[in-house]
């Protein structure tokens, strides 16, 4: 039986919070391609030159099992031609060669072979290598590859610095493969372990770097096919043995089984259809299985794995087009729900997680995240989805399994997320490896006063007060629907008294705007920032108030043109290039727009909308990241890059599904067998919206939204079920 580690502090922990310490532009200079725990993110060559830079590898379980990975054709570097890896599961690099030398001649003459690399991972990694000669005589070259692999954690990666790193073993080499390997400060033993198809002529080890030749001789015209194999392997788990056109096929069927299973949305606007595509293609990528089922992890290459925050928001967005995602990632997180008090892990009774690893340092007890609790939001988020999954699906089956992991949840908000007993759910990391800020905007300096001083926790954030609202009123609709209306009504009460003392003690008269936080002191944290917007989405804005916040969420200081701005530009603290004090999230923008269309402003909802198509269209792969930074808009110039954002990455991924369902005006209550459809507005570069299959509870319906000038109409085109259509005013 392996003793249970115990916690140890890290020797350092140079920054806290989520945001990555590696600085570099790396939005236009990578491929990724992922399937369930393992993801390969290399330079747009295929290689993994600069892994100890730049963090490409290959990584498996937060380790990463290839550090190093170069290919070289006769000894030199190939030249680029084109590279993707639109298709999640699957990348394309296809390179040519420089002059090749022989004996001081050129033997192969420049931009006459074809090199394509094909990955693809299924349980490993495969690459195929092909080589097509086209020269009308033969060639002969040597076809090269180095590999290595530091097994570092991707707290490492990311920065992070601790005691000595385990010694790596001397690679071996085998009669049909080569075997990388090394034991963590967890006890586990991690092997990379190199296969090769055919076997190649030589293999040797240099400075524990693996190198791997093969003689190819090519006739005119001719072409060959050189294959690898790679396999992470973590304790005694065996890589399943599965070949490359099974794993291909397999997986083109399973990415075309979760379109089909989606509402299909089709426009007039091919740009917008190819952005809904792409966003539903990124999301089934950053799916990985789980105990639960399979849950939507929160991005590569940080944040590939599952984050309570960043999973609940990302289903939330999809529930009008799957409510599966919902489904599983409500019950993982269940089975994952805190049940003791932990100070090391930020652990309590009833909590929800914030995130899970699988790493060596994680096991060894250096890092809490096994899984950390440090997260004030997911626990209403929770509340939040749970409800509203209901409110799509009508599973009342499903309500009453979970139904006691959601009470555990609001037994949380009163009894510890309340700290002070003054009805706000506050925050404050008790983990020497936690996380200072546990909001979502979870940086070192993002709760700060307008004065520039750093807000000291506990911290009552505006959103969570927000968060805390909607999970109460959307509770009472659980209650209500499982015949418990003392219950329900007790959840509204509860909801009304929030909304009363959050409008007094968060509003700033003389901005009118509320404060982003209430401090330790129960001081206002005056800087404006976008975090009130979510309260509009919420619900929790007196109408009284509501206008006055749209009017500064676009004003100039606050939108940049592409979005708005996670702060004004006129805040001390203010940094367009910053993770969260200035910079653009199109997942932020997505609740914002939406809370904007909730109070009736339906041309600020098209028109935040608006902003983030553009920026879509500046993208590569039309795919939203994670963040851009927040410098204005200019004509005629795209978004300025953020240096490390996440690309693909889930919540930025589903933000187009909620904008669209903002613009449309459509919510369920398959609960009462209902679809409302309100103050539906496309804007001007949409002219016809085609929603196919929409599922509302067991009923599933098609309709058409056609803009005419400044009304959008809809009609409803064919209906399984009797769901009941009402258009709200």
């Amino acid at each position: 039986m392996n003793a249970v580690p115990q916690p140890q502090p890290p020797l350092e922990r140079p920054v806290e919070g989520a945001a990555p310490v590696l600085v570099t532009d790396l939005a236009s200079k990578t491929l990724a391609v992922k399937e369930g725990d393992i993801f390969l993110y290399s330079d747009r060559e295929g290689n993994l030159d600069h892994g100890g830079t730049y963090g490409l590898g290959l990584y498996a379980w937060d380790t990463r099992f290839l550090s190093h990975f170069h290919m070289t054709v006769g000894g030199r570097d190939p030249v680029l031609l084109s590279s993707s890896a639109e298709r999640g599961y699957m990348g394309h690099v296809d390179l040519t060669n420089p002059d090749l030398y022989e004996g001081g001649r050129v033997a192969v003459p420049q931009q006459t072979l074809n090199i394509r690399r094909v990955r693809v991972i299924d349980g490993r990694l495969f690459e195929r290598v092909r080589v097509k000669n086209y020269n009308p005589f033969p060639v002969s070259l040597d076809l090269g590859f180095t590999f290595g692999a530091d097994f570092a954690d991707i707290f490492e990666v990311r920065g992070m610095l601790t005691a000595e790193h385990p010694t790596i073993e001397p690679p071996l080499i085998e009669p049909d493969r080569v075997v990388l390997a090394m034991v963590g400060r967890d006890g586990v033993r991690r092997e990379t372990r190199i296969s090769f198809g055919p076997k190649p002529d030589d293999v040797r080890i240099e400075d524990e770097v693996v190198h791997a030749t093969f003689r190819l001789n090519l006739g005119p015209y001719q072409t060959k096919l050189v294959s690898l194999v790679v396999d992470p392997v973590v304790g005694d788990r065996e890589p399943p043995a599965i070949e490359f056109d099974v794993a291909v096929h397999r997986l083109r069927r399973s990415y075309e089984e979760w379109e089909r299973g989606c509402t299909r949305v089709v426009t007039d606007n091919e740009l917008f259809n190819e952005l809904l595509d792409r966003s539903l293609r990124d999301l089934r990528a950053l799916a990985a299985p789980t105990d639960g089922g399979e849950v939507i992890e929160a991005g590569i290459p940080w944040y590939a794995t599952v984050f309570g925050r960043d999973s609940l928001i990302t289903s939330h967005q999809l529930l009008s087009i799957n409510p599966r995602p919902a489904r599983e990632t409500l019950r993982f997180l269940a089975v994952h729900q805190g049940t003791t008090v932990d100070d090391w892990r930020d652990e309590q009774p009833g909590k929800i997680l914030h995130e899970v690893r699988r790493g060596e340092l994680a096991g060894a007890g250096i890092v809490p995240h096994t899984p950390y609790y440090g997260s004030v939001d997911s626990t209403p988020w929770f509340l939040i989805l749970f409800a509203q999954h209901l409110r799509w699906t009508a599973d009342l089956a499903f309500a009453e399994e979970l139904l006691p992991a959601a009470e555990a949840a609001l037994r949380w908000i009163d009894a510890y997320g309340d700290l002070d007993g003054d009805g706000f759910v506050e925050y404050l990391c008790r983990s020497p490896g936690g996380i200072r800020n546990q909001g979502w905007k979870d940086s070192n300096d993002a709760v700060v006063h307008a004065d520039g001083r750093l807000a000291e926790p506990p911290i009552a954030l505006a959103e969570v007060q927000a968060y805390v609202y909607l999970a109460k009123e959307r509770m009472a609709d659980v209650y209500e629907a499982l015949g418990r209306p003392a219950e329900a009504r007790r959840m509204l009460a509860e909801a009304e008294e929030l909304r009363r003392r959050f409008n007094e003690a968060f509003w700033m008269e003389d901005e009118r705007y509320f404060a982003m936080a209430l401090d330790a002191d129960k001081r206002q944290v005056r800087t404006v920032t976008s975090n009130p917007g979510h309260a509009l989405y919420c619900g929790i804005v007196d109408e009284d108030k509501a206008s006055a916040l749209a009017k500064r969420l676009l004003a100039p200081d606050m939108f940049s043109g592409w979005g708005v701005r996670t702060m004004s530009k006129s805040a001390l603290a203010y940094n367009p290039m910053s993770y969260h004090n200035g910079s653009v999230w199109p997942h932020d923008n997505a609740l914002i727009a939406a809370g904007l269309k909730r109070y009736g402003f339906v041309r600020a909802t098209n028109r935040v909308a608006t902003a983030l198509f553009d920026a879509a269209i500046a993208a590569d792969y039309m795919r939203l990241p994670e963040l851009f930074c927040g410098f204005t808009r200019r004509t005629p110039n795209r978004p300025v890059s953020y240096p490390v954002a996440c690309s693909p990455q889930a919540w930025a991924a589903g933000s187009p599904f909620l904008l669209l369902q903002a613009m449309l005006g459509i919510s369920a209550r398959a609960h009462r067998n209902l679809l409302t459809i309100n103050k539906p507005q496309l804007p001007t570069w949409l002219n016809t919206v085609e929603v196919r299959d929409l599922a509302v509870g067991s009923s599933r319906i098609s309709m058409l939204f056609r803009r005419e000038g400044e009304i959008t109409a809809f009609s409803v085109l064919s209906r399984e079920g009797d769901v009941r259509v009402v258009l709200e005013e």
